[in-house]
């Protein structure tokens, strides 16, 4: 494996790291304000499901 592609494997695995690390958990209390601060024109249909189940009916 030459040296440009192992530092590119690399690259992409540490910003998918990095994206994944900033997210809170879904249904944690900072999920729950980050998703009421969000337009709800913009939730996904999972989103709506996760934000009714674990922020509204806990």
């Amino acid at each position: 494996m030459s040296l440009s592609k192992l530092s590119a494997i690399s690259l992409a695995f540490t910003l998918a790291l990095g994206m994944t690390a900033c997210t809170p958990e879904v249904g944690s209390e900072a999920w729950c304000k980050h998703m009421s601060d969000k337009p709800s024109g913009d939730w996904t249909a999972n989103e709506a499901k996760d934000y009714a189940e674990h922020c509204v009916f806990k």
